[in-house]
């Protein structure tokens, strides 16, 4: 969906209406100027024939109406027609100087000269209304259009110098993270909504940011007090499976054992999340991703041992890339154990590197995983799964420190997991 800028949207609204309103005021325009023009032409012929009747009283004689047709073109004095009140019409004539039909409006009256019944004939050429009336309405026109111009260019300079601490506070709102300290400035702005709105905001981050912090401290400091107790508890339950115990008894230390293991990894994640979160990473260094996979392939390769699992290379280029080793180290960790964990009896894993890309391939649960919730912490596709759920929050967390950008998909029934550098 293709979202529209306010200020466009009403722009354009208002430049909708101003262009229906004026092809629908131009045409109006036009033929009211027309009517008007008419009016008053019908106007000057009335009033031309009744100026004649006034002077008819004079005795005119048959030779004085033929003089006054000889030098008259436009008002003619004809035997009676049987007209019987003023009429006026509009017609086209044929113009001789113009060569083609012309429209013209011609008045046929009665008049008596003389106690006789004549019919006056009057005749006015529309041609230079008809010009003018276009003439004014091509500069009526083009006042609007310059006034429209005017109107929208003023109303867009106004808007943006008005809208644009509005503007500002979207761009900071856009950039702020909670987790950085980099809290927003709002520039001040003598307009009431804007102003309310950037108080608002300002109350609410510092509200959610000293909540995100408590959460933040909570987390770490509880994770660090748990080491001891889990520690002692770990080496109780060792101590425990070297005593002679009952097959019933053992296989309860047993279980608890796992438990604790489960809880020791979870409070590990846990402190390494607080850690990234708190912490920043400037050293950068390069880093060849092949050599620390080679490096570890056997380690790993024992940890897929209990599922059978099959474990291919496919390093077809060095892939060298900037950053910060130890974040890589944690990141190719936790990808390795993931695609171990979540893997199925007799599965595969491929790692391949390509260009500035790095790939895990996997079999596991034949079902496309939820891309927008997998790298949330404690997101599991198994309840009943035995890892903590943080192990893909710590790689997207990685990845977003480090401005990589990692990628989920499912093809052929295979999970891959990409990193692109």
């Amino acid at each position: 969906m293709n979202n529209k800028k306010l200020l466009h949207k009403t722009t354009n609204s208002f430049l909708i209406y101003a262009v229906i309103i004026l092809l629908t005021a131009a045409p109006v325009f036009y033929y009211i100027c027309q009517w008007l023009y008419i009016y008053e032409t019908d106007e000057v012929l009335l009033f031309h024939k009744g100026d004649f009747v006034n002077q008819s009283h004079q005795n005119y004689t048959a030779n004085d109406i033929a003089a006054w047709n000889k030098y008259n073109q436009n008002v003619t004095i004809v035997t009676d027609m049987g007209v019987k009140k003023d009429s006026i019409v509009g017609k086209m004539l044929f113009e001789p100087e113009a060569n083609e039909e012309e429209p013209f409006r011609i008045l046929y009256a009665p008049v008596d000269i003389n106690g006789k019944r004549y019919t006056y004939i009057e005749k006015r050429n529309l041609v230079e209304m008809e010009g003018m009336v276009f003439s004014v309405a091509a500069m009526f026109l083009f006042i609007i259009m310059i006034l429209l111009i005017g109107i929208i260019w003023i109303s867009k300079r106004l808007a943006a110098k008005i809208w644009k601490p509005f503007y500002n506070t979207l761009g900071q709102i856009q950039d702020f993270e909670i987790d950085k300290n980099n809290p927003p400035h709002f520039i001040p702005t003598d307009i009431d909504e804007f102003d309310r709105l950037n108080k608002s905001l300002e109350r609410l981050i510092e509200k959610n940011t000293a909540i995100y912090k408590s959460q933040r401290e909570f987390v770490e400091n509880a994770a660090h007090e748990l080491q001891t107790p889990l520690a002692l508890f770990q080496t109780k339950i060792d101590t425990l499976l070297q005593l002679d115990l009952t097959k019933e008894q053992a296989e309860l230390v047993g279980a608890l054992n796992k438990d604790v293991s489960r809880l020791n990894r979870l409070n590990k994640n846990l402190l390494l999340l607080s850690k990234i979160d708190n912490e920043i990473y400037p050293e950068q260094e390069t880093i060849v991703l092949n050599d620390y996979i080679e490096k570890h392939l056997d380690f790993f390769t024992e940890q897929a041992q209990a599922k059978n699992l099959t474990i291919t290379t496919n390093l077809r280029n060095t892939l060298s890339i900037k950053g910060n080793k130890a974040l890589a180290e944690v990141l190719l960790n936790n990808l390795f154990l993931n695609a171990i964990r979540h893997n199925v009896k007799n599965g595969v894993i491929e790692i391949v590197t390509d260009n500035n890309t790095l790939k895990f391939i996997n079999t596991g649960p034949e079902i496309l995983l939820a891309e927008q919730t997998i790298f949330n912490r404690f997101s599991k596709v198994n309840p009943s799964s035995q890892g903590n759920g943080l192990g893909l929050a710590i790689i997207k967390k990685i990845c977003d420190i480090s401005q990589w950008n990692i990628r989920y998909s499912f093809d052929n029934n295979l999970h891959i997991f990409e990193v692109t550098f």
